[in-house]
């Protein structure tokens, strides 16, 4: 498809591209791809646990999505219905290959929920990027499954918990449940990743530091006088 059809073909809601790929216009499936390409690789890595086994799927679950096309009535948006097939498709394999994480309950944790964190650009923000977000994939990859899928869906997607909740069959109730839990965890993880680098964790010393005891020695002589 040329670039200027694609962009043309871009305002077109998913109902008509559907409509559309259904009488022939094989090529607008393209539109769709793009549309949900990132969803579809980011639900399958939190399946599976390695790339090239997530391209893998993300590739068998868009052929199955065309092959069924036409079994698409509407009654959920197409991303829930494609985001079904993903999920489906990479259960099964995880059970074929016995690499299925049966769900456990654990402990509750408290604690807020992970700020994103604002960046600067610039080479050492790039880099430091690049090793947070390499630490954060690692931390993910630790979680049981069903926690690690609620997450992707949830926190990285950022869809909302009904949507969440839509898409894996559960109960908003237990979609917050194993949210909640998979961010305890994931604090736990990359605390542990981190090691003995968290003790260097928010230095205060130096300059900082006498700036800090010059300040308040100069108030308590003010207050003493």
């Amino acid at each position: 498809m040329a670039d200027s059809k694609r962009v043309q073909d871009a305002g077109l809601t998913d109902g008509e591209v559907i409509d559309r790929v259904r009488s022939g216009e094989v090529e607008l499936f393209e539109v769709l791809m793009r549309r949900y390409n990132q969803r579809v690789y980011r639900v399958a890595r939190g399946v599976l646990r390695t790339d090239a086994e997530a391209e893998d799927l993300a590739q068998e679950a868009w052929v199955r999505a065309y092959e069924h096309l036409g079994d698409f009535g509407g009654r959920a948006a197409f991303s829930t219905w494609l985001t079904r097939i993903v999920l489906h498709e990479g259960w099964a394999r995880a059970r074929r290959e016995r690499r299925f994480e049966e769900w456990r309950p654990e402990e509750e944790d408290g604690g807020d929920a992970m700020k994103q964190r604002a960046t600067a650009a610039g080479p050492e923000t790039e880099a430091l990027d690049r090793e947070i977000r390499a630490m954060l994939e690692t931390a993910v990859d630790t979680l049981p499954e069903t926690y690690r899928t609620v997450f992707i869906l949830r926190d990285v997607e950022e869809l909302s918990t009904a949507e969440t909740a839509e898409c894996l069959e559960l109960s908003e109730e237990a979609v917050k449940t194993r949210l909640h839990r998979a961010r305890a965890a994931l604090r736990r993880e990359l605390l542990a990743l981190a090691g003995g680098q968290a003790r260097q964790a928010f230095p205060f010393l130096g300059s900082r530091c006498d700036g800090m005891v010059a300040r308040v020695l100069d108030r308590l002589r003010t207050t003493t006088q």
